[in-house]
């Protein structure tokens, strides 16, 4: 006798996109397709608006981004500073291109705190080098996820 029991579907959410946004560097990290981990994709060498929103824009659509997570970076008192103007503006700048909401969030300590577990992994400082804004990214993302699960 053949089953008519058919599997359920698993329910994807829409993935999310964070960025840890510098001025030579951005960290590129995505979610998983169920919205529980970032996972590190690269890093882009900033050239010009154009290019850098184009690589932005190819991974939007091939990753199909609902979302866009940007590392805000707030001084250590909590007070907004230069760098976060900075970021207001990008973040404007990504909503109007890409038409998705942009979310800030406070970065403090992400760079320290990737550079820590690097430094702990025993990876070289050439290749710690090339991983640390994809790693700073993925904490930013995974730490948004996390507010947003616990309903912050």
């Amino acid at each position: 006798m053949i089953s008519d029991a058919i599997e359920p579907v698993q329910q994807r959410s829409p993935r999310v996109l964070g960025l840890d946004v510098g001025s030579k560097t951005i960290g590129i990290a995505v979610s998983d397709p169920l919205g529980i981990t970032a996972q590190g994709l690269e890093t882009i060498r900033r050239q010009n608006k154009r290019t850098d929103f184009g690589r932005l824009a190819e991974l939007i659509k091939k990753y199909e981004i609902s979302e866009i997570v940007v590392g805000y970076p707030l001084r250590m008192s909590g007070l907004e500073g230069t760098q976060s103007e900075k970021m207001q503006l990008f973040a404007e700048e990504l909503r109007k291109k890409f038409k998705l909401p942009v979310h800030l969030v406070d970065e403090r300590l992400t760079s320290a705190q990737a550079n820590r577990v690097l430094r702990d992994s025993e990876m070289s400082i050439k290749r710690r080098g090339e991983v640390v804004d994809k790693l700073a990214a993925m904490l930013i993302l995974q730490s948004w996820m996390e507010m947003r699960g616990n309903g912050v």
